[in-house]
């Protein structure tokens, strides 16, 4: 099965389109846990089994491990095994992108020895950057392409125009174009879209020119972003998006609350509730 139908099929399955970002820090967990990759291992394990029935896929970012350096691969590595045993799909939000040499590396090192489902790609190098991702998506695996990003200065490059039409407008039309091949029976590409929820206008009219591929929404909650925000980058019938909450979600209570449990699976409900309400309202 393609990385677009297992995802629409989990979305569908669930009734949850949410996504827990997974970008441990140290500092924020409750007291029971170590300020260590050890540490990060044991929240991220007890996170995910607080929230696998309430979503369907999960982001690890990598920069919050590699900053543990060996120690924090491994930690990384386990994280993304526990996942999948608990029937989640792993998103890795690592923006990789280079030459097609190093692409090709940077590929192989996470979809085939990490394992990971799907990861995010920076396209600033152009098709041959790109190129030893998409490979894999003819396989089972998914690639989530930057385009609007959430963080404020991403205007600076993605808002300028070119030959009448904004940088964005174009990566869009790029990622519908290297998405065709890859659609599967759910008629989504596992070639996919990172837009920000920060960008409503801007979704809805990514939307337009990218009907057939999943888009990534981060920017939930700590960002800034609501449920409302992100509508414009469904479909009419409330699919083709997953909606990304991280701080929201693992970092809704203080160091020394002994409910930090409840208010965990507390928040992801909220989150579900609101976004279907969005969805389907």
């Amino acid at each position: 099965m393609s990385f677009a139908d297992s995802l629409f099929d989990a979305v569908k399955r669930k009734n949850s389109c949410l996504c827990v970002g997974l970008d441990p820090r140290p500092e924020n967990f409750p007291k029971e846990f170590s300020r260590d990759a050890e540490g990060i291992v044991g929240f991220n394990k007890e996170v995910i089994g607080l929230v696998k029935g309430l979503v369907s896929i999960v982001k690890p970012q990598s920069a919050f491990y590699e900053a543990f350096g060996p120690r924090g691969a491994t930690a990384f590595q386990e994280t993304v095994a526990y996942a999948k045993k608990n029937g989640l799909l792993v998103l890795v939000d690592a923006k990789r992108g280079d030459i097609g040499s190093t692409a090709k590396a940077y590929a192989k090192a996470f979809f085939e020895t990490y394992g990971v489902d799907a990861l995010t790609v920076s396209p600033y190098l152009g098709l041959d950057g790109v190129k030893p991702f998409l490979e894999y998506c003819g396989e089972d695996k998914g690639v989530f392409i930057l385009v609007k990003t959430s963080n404020p200065s991403s205007s600076d490059l993605q808002d300028l125009e070119s030959q009448g039409r904004k940088v964005y407008e174009i990566m869009g039309s790029l990622v519908n174009e290297w998405g065709k091949e890859y659609v599967g029976e759910s008629c989504f590409s596992s070639v996919g879209a990172v837009v920000g929820a920060t960008y409503p206008k801007e979704a809805e009219a990514l939307r337009k020119i990218m009907p057939a591929n999943f888009f990534l929404v981060p920017g939930l909650g700590a960002q800034g972003g609501t449920a409302e925000d992100v509508k414009p980058a469904f479909n009419r019938g409330g699919t083709g998006a997953i909606v990304n909450s991280s701080r929201g979600i693992t970092q809704c209570f203080s160091p020394d609350d002994s409910e930090w449990r409840v208010k965990v699976v507390e928040a992801a409900k909220k989150s579900v509730k609101d976004l279907n309400g969005m969805r389907f309202g």
